[in-house]
């Protein structure tokens, strides 16, 4: 099992990537928790800077985007 993190304040852009790691889990049925990480000591704990950011089992994959569902599923892959 996957585990998908957004991490971000909750601004809208966050929240669409939510929505959009969700449907990408669908997608391309794999087993995945996607949760939301609005924490700012543990976001920059990752290193990251810019939200809203994507990542997955621990490793950031993107930061400062938006990705489609179809880039997630691709990270996913």
């Amino acid at each position: 099992m996957k585990l998908i993190q957004i991490l971000g304040t909750g601004c809208p852009k966050c929240a669409k990537l939510f929505q959009n790691a969700e449907t990408a889990v669908k997608e391309a049925g794999v087993e995945a928790t996607v949760e939301k990480v609005t924490d700012i000591n543990v976001i920059t704990g990752f290193g990251v800077m810019m939200t809203p950011a994507l990542a997955i089992d621990g490793e950031v994959k993107a930061v400062g985007k938006l990705l489609a569902p179809e880039e997630i599923r691709k990270l996913l892959a």
